[in-house]
């Protein structure tokens, strides 16, 4: 018997999974060298907005605000999902990172340099989630990005999906009626602005007293 015989060889499945999980990890690590190379790594936002992902960030006191609500509302030991909103990750993982789970659900895929954290999600397959992960996040925290029916409803059922406590949505102020039909969730008086002033009002959406944690 030839020595080749005991060689164990892959299939043409597995190779071409193998490549592409090579590939992406290349792709990681080379986005990762020029953040740091650009002294990015220390900023709360890494990447620029990409409208045509309808990507508007928050300004620094949102930012600032939203974090102050996760750190109240998230125990030692708890989990928080961010669905559409990238740029909370890192500095709700600054603030929390050490005693809480923080996953960040995301088209985007510059923001997978943010794994084993980052989970790929689009928001037209609503119920594509990893197991695991469902009905597991004591806060759910949501900036669907589009404002629309569909896109609202959607993402409702993810969040139905991951949710096993407190859900917090930021949106469009036309979408009050929706956020309040879908999630049973009461308007805010806190409202969330962006870097860039957007012609449509925003406004907070959540399932608990999200103002009384602010005062």
């Amino acid at each position: 018997m030839e020595e080749d015989e005991d060689v164990p060889t892959l299939s043409a499945e597995t190779f071409a999974a193998l490549q592409e999980f090579y590939t992406e990890q290349q792709k990681r690590q080379e986005i990762l060298t020029k953040l740091e190379a650009d002294d990015k790594l220390k900023e709360n936002i890494i990447f620029d907005e990409n409208w045509q992902l309808s990507q508007f960030w928050y300004d620094e006191v949102t930012v600032q605000t939203l974090v102050k609500v996760v750190d109240k509302t998230v125990a030692d030991g708890g989990r928080v999902a961010l669905i559409s909103c990238p740029t909370l990750f890192v500095p709700v993982k600054r603030q929390i990172g050490n005693r809480a789970t923080v996953t960040l659900l995301e088209y985007d895929r510059r923001f997978d340099v943010h794994s084993p954290d980052f989970i790929f999600y689009d928001y037209n397959t609503p119920d594509k989630l990893p197991p695991e992960i469902l009905a597991s996040y004591d806060l759910v925290l949501a900036d669907p990005p589009f404002i629309s029916d569909e896109c609202i409803t959607k993402t409702s059922h993810t969040i139905k999906l991951l949710a096993k406590d407190k859900i917090v949505v930021c949106t469009g102020a036309v979408m009050q009626q929706r956020v309040e039909e879908l999630l049973n969730l009461k308007l805010c008086s806190f409202q969330p602005h962006h870097r860039n002033n957007l012609a449509n009002e925003f406004s907070c959406y959540s399932n608990f007293d999200l103002d009384r944690l602010l005062r």
